[in-house]
């Protein structure tokens, strides 16, 4: 769970994240996925189909999964949903439930956001920060 004050880092790259959404998106809106790594570098991502229902097990299992590679290269890697500009949403704290119970089973403690064009937050503890003209 991010808390304030978010260390300088983590807070650029957590914007570089944003930027390279909102270039992706572009003015179509991308499907929502899952996107473990570190944004401007190694990235996996995993494509979600609107309205397929994952439980809890299958949801840690591929975040599990996603994270063994950087974890292999002593990478703790982030992880963040991107999705349109709606409001939070069920799947956020589902995804960030998974990431909770995965990271104590793979020994590290994992990050998850949620990042929109204009924005990232942390489901958990409601930390974010949001853009009305993101600079490059």
């Amino acid at each position: 769970m991010i808390q304030e004050p978010v260390p300088t880092l983590l807070e650029r790259v957590l914007q570089r994240a944003v930027r390279d959404h909102a270039a992706a998106e572009g003015r179509r809106r991308l499907p929502p996925a899952l996107h473990v790594g570190i944004p401007g570098g190694a990235v996996r991502s995993f494509e979600l189909v609107p309205g397929e229902v994952l439980d809890l097990a299958l949801r840690i299992e591929l975040v599990e999964a996603m994270c063994r590679d950087p974890l292999a290269r002593d990478v703790v890697p982030l992880l963040w949903l991107t999705r349109g500009p709606d409001g939070p949403d069920v799947e956020d704290l589902a995804w960030a439930a998974a990431a909770g119970c995965a990271g104590p089973e793979l020994g590290v403690r994992l990050d998850l956001v949620v990042v929109t064009r204009r924005s990232w937050l942390d489901p958990r503890s409601g930390v974010g920060r949001r853009w009305t003209r993101l600079r490059h």
